[in-house]
């Protein structure tokens, strides 16, 4: 099992769960609003003539365990999906996990996952 963490573009976030319920390939996804700082570094923002940095920019983070053999193609949706081009688009991490339980019945492995 793989754990996909992307951070996107807020404005994405709708574009991005669309493409994904259209898979077949993952049984559940977290999202979370996150603060943060890349190569963009900041903003830089003018209100009332007055010129102000934002440093942490508003991104969402997603999250989703899934099979190992359904990586590239979650990958590729997200991607493709969550594209503008433009510097700040996110980056995506994948990782490796080691096990997985559901709390209320005790499954581990996929079936953990399963609805």
């Amino acid at each position: 099992m793989k754990l996909i963490k992307a951070i996107i573009r807020p404005e994405k976030l709708s574009d991005v769960r669309a493409a994904l319920e259209n898979l077949d390939c993952y049984y559940g996804i977290t999202i979370s609003e996150v603060m943060g700082q890349g190569n963009q570094k900041g903003i830089s923002r003018a209100w009332r003539g007055e010129k102000y940095e934002i440093d942490l920019i508003p991104k969402v983070c997603i999250e989703l365990v899934v099979k190992d053999e359904d990586v590239d193609t979650i990958k590729t949706v997200i991607v493709k999906s969550a594209k503008t081009g433009e510097v700040g688009d996110g980056k995506i991490f994948i990782m490796h996990v080691e096990e997985a339980i559901r709390i209320r019945t005790c499954e581990k492995g996929l079936a953990a996952l399963k609805a």
